[in-house]
């Protein structure tokens, strides 16, 4: 598992891990319902401006979605976060919905959900 820390910045969140910055990336969308969610429909940081509602995504240098948040009128509404086994099978999300309600799913190294919602 990854260790992460946070730098707040005036721009929003920067993700570190032992390998350097992730990439952040923007999103109208994402489809399907499998964890992690899967980010469609790329926006350019210009194209934000005409946007209330967007996604964005941060990704490692993998390309795994580690912090997935939607912002609506600016403000963060939902937000996931998820960690993976070395053989890039989820390991955990977490799931923050609009009311601040965390949900932590956990999953073998398989992908099959290991514990119930908590």
């Amino acid at each position: 598992m990854l260790a992460f820390k946070q730098l707040y910045l005036q721009q929003g969140i920067v993700i570190m891990n032992s390998e350097g910055c992730c990439d952040c990336r923007y999103f109208i969308s994402y489809s399907g319902v499998k964890l992690p969610l899967k980010l469609v429909d790329p926006l350019t940081a210009t194209q934000l401006n005409n946007r209330n509602t967007y996604f964005q995504g941060y990704f490692d240098v993998q390309e795994r979605l580690l912090l997935c948040q939607k912002v609506v009128y600016g403000e963060i509404e939902l937000e996931h976060r998820y960690t993976y086994y070395s053989n890039n099978v989820l390991r955990q999300a977490e799931i923050t919905d609009a009311d601040g309600e965390l949900t932590v799913l956990q999953f073998d190294e398989e992908g099959a959900p290991r514990t119930r919602p908590s």
